[in-house]
């Protein structure tokens, strides 16, 4: 499916150019399994490494600061090893690999973020779609938290506007969104697999703010007047808010 579905936009080489540093970053933010869909499914992480090496990147980087241990949530969602069988290196996230950088947001201004995203020539977002206690889902947009170090929980006082910081900080050169397992309530840390709906679908696109708009309609009828971020997001000219208006293509394999 990602391999389609990077085909069906234009193929790898439209993205990833020889030579290239590629950071690809997951949902790796909790110690669960594929099954319970709190993280990215890892053949998925897979796949994407293996086109952007196939495209002649120098590196295929698999990063993600966790919220739960790292090192367990790199091995039991299974991403660390299907990354690695596909070739691309996984850092896990160190107190030495932390810079401290100047967002320069409107409420995100100096924080730590993971250097590996600060020096990657490109960038693939691969976030999975999943619920969110307080702003009902979190997609593309919300995977940018897992750049950062420090206090992340102090950003939930203006969590729409942070949103927005991150995105406009990041600006991803490809976003796929998993949707083959969706975490339809009791997210972000699920756990209980009657929790998830089997969907076997994959959302890729140029457009982070059409991706989540389209997400979040289909899976939670939500829209911007409750994911206030996707307006914010539209306002700052990071992508269109209609995703109905966007360039698709719908693909069944």
């Amino acid at each position: 499916m990602a391999r389609r579905a990077i085909q069906e936009l234009g193929g790898i080489h439209r993205f990833i150019s020889r030579g290239d540093v590629v950071v690809i970053k997951p949902n790796v933010a909790w110690d669960r399994t594929a099954e319970q869909a709190a993280n990215t499914n890892p053949l998925v992480v897979a796949e994407v490494s293996r086109l952007c090496l196939e495209a002649g990147a120098r590196r295929a980087i698999v990063t993600d600061v966790s919220i739960n241990d790292p090192r367990s949530c790199f091995a039991r969602s299974g991403i660390a090893a299907a990354a690695r069988a596909a070739g691309a290196e996984v850092i896990l996230p160190e107190d030495r690999l932390f810079r401290e950088v100047d967002l320069r947001g409107q409420v995100l201004n100096s924080w730590p973020v993971l250097e590996p995203f600060l020096s990657a020539d490109k960038m693939i977002n691969i976030p999975i779609a999943k619920h969110h206690s307080l702003t009902g889902a979190t997609l593309g947009m919300k995977n940018w938290y897992g750049i950062l170090g420090g206090p992340r929980q102090r950003l939930h006082q203006h969590i729409h506007e942070s949103l927005v910081d991150l995105a406009d900080f990041m600006r991803p050169t490809l976003t796929l969104i998993d949707a083959f397992r969706v975490l339809l309530r009791n997210g972000p840390g699920g756990g209980n697999p009657a929790d998830v709906a089997l969907k076997k679908t994959l959302i890729a696109g140029t457009d982070p703010v059409a991706l989540d708009a389209y997400a979040a309609k289909a899976y939670w009828d939500l829209d911007w007047h409750t994911l206030r971020y996707l307006k914010l997001a539209s306002d700052r000219h990071l992508g269109t808010l209609s995703f109905e208006t966007a360039r698709t293509r719908f693909v069944a394999l």
